[in-house]
């Protein structure tokens, strides 16, 4: 995968938020935190360099890419951090003024007919056939129209975080699927599995809240 693009502009989005948030979160002091972020950065472009290119319909290359920004910081670690003190670092590093935007948007497309066809193609197109860094989902509405489920068989951010051996770390990203959720505004998230967990899939449920307006196009 090409630095330029999307990877880059992530970098300049995030980076300052994920240096933060080492002090915050892991309580390094600002020169340390300078320092991990200075060595993550060229592991950052060598991480992303590695991946192969995603396919245009692809939707997935953003969260493979806030995958290897993740890891770029902690394989630079003084210390190997618990999966509870990662996944308030993850939380904090990327919920920012922009991605809190982001969500906002999105939930306001949510459930909507645009959503609901990207679903469809998206499960359709079945990317991790091709490229073990990218994912395969089955769409899955509830039977009452009161939401549905992405149940994911393949999962990019668990190929990649085994092979640099973090895969312990891996529950820190999934839980910000809840986040995102409660940011949007429009969905309550469920789930009962997770692959990183040893489960059979990852099941992303999203119903409906009860002040979503059904059918809205965008």
């Amino acid at each position: 995968m090409k630095y330029v693009g999307m990877p880059l502009g992530m970098w300049a989005l995030f980076a300052r938020s994920f240096r933060k948030h080492l002090s915050s979160v892991y309580g390094y002091d600002p020169e340390t935190a300078k320092a991990i972020t200075n060595k993550a950065k060229p592991r950052y472009k060598e991480i992303i360099r590695s991946l192969p290119e995603f396919e245009k319909a692809d939707r997935f290359q953003m969260n493979i890419v806030n995958c290897a920004m993740l890891s770029a910081f902690l394989l630079n670690l003084p210390e190997r951090p618990t999966v509870e003190k990662t996944t308030e670092y993850y939380k904090e590093s990327m919920m920012t003024a922009p991605m809190k935007w982001f969500c906002r948007m999105s939930g306001k497309r949510k459930f909507s007919e645009k959503d609901i066809q990207g679903m469809r193609e998206t499960a359709a197109l079945r990317a991790a056939d091709r490229n073990p860094y990218s994912w395969n989902m089955d769409y899955l509405p509830y039977p009452d129209g009161s939401g549905y489920e992405a149940r994911f068989l393949k999962c990019g951010i668990c190929t990649l975080m085994r092979e640099l051996g973090l895969f312990d770390l891996v529950p820190a990203m999934c839980r910000l699927d809840y986040t995102m959720s409660e940011a949007g505004g429009a969905s309550v998230f469920v789930r009962e599995y997770t692959l990183a967990s040893g489960g059979p899939y990852c099941d992303c449920g999203y119903k409906k809240r009860a002040n979503t307006n059904e059918g809205e196009s965008a």
